[in-house]
């Protein structure tokens, strides 16, 4: 299962090796300075924007990899139909990031939006 993780000044969706595949894609990483919001969302579906591309997706099921649509590109690993963490960008190459989690509360909570230092 995929896990957002602090290092250095960066945010990083680490994927597992299915999830690599799933979203034909490798572990995301983004400045923490990007990062404007942290929010935990009951499930992840209403937050997903866009089409799918590339990546995998059955609606409902799992939506793994790169969104894209006219306000850019976002990243999720989205997988069921419970809670997530949102993560709202701003001047990266994503937009938003979704990952669902069991305990995305405390996931969330590991998200600090401004470098320490």
């Amino acid at each position: 299962m995929a896990t957002l993780a602090v290092v250095g000044d960066e945010l990083v969706v680490q994927l597992s090796w299915w999830e690599r595949l799933e979203a034909f894609h490798g572990d995301v990483r983004v400045r923490r300075s990007a990062v404007r919001a942290v929010r935990v969302v009951d499930t992840a579906w209403p937050e997903l924007r866009g089409i799918r591309a590339p990546g995998t997706g059955i609606p409902g099921v799992v939506a793994v990899g790169t969104r894209r649509g006219e306000f850019g590109k976002d990243f999720a690993v989205v997988h069921g139909k419970g809670p997530a963490v949102v993560v709202e960008l701003e001047g990266e190459q994503w937009g938003r990031l979704v990952v669902t989690s069991a305990d995305a509360a405390a996931l969330a909570a590991g998200v600090d939006p401004t470098p320490s230092g």
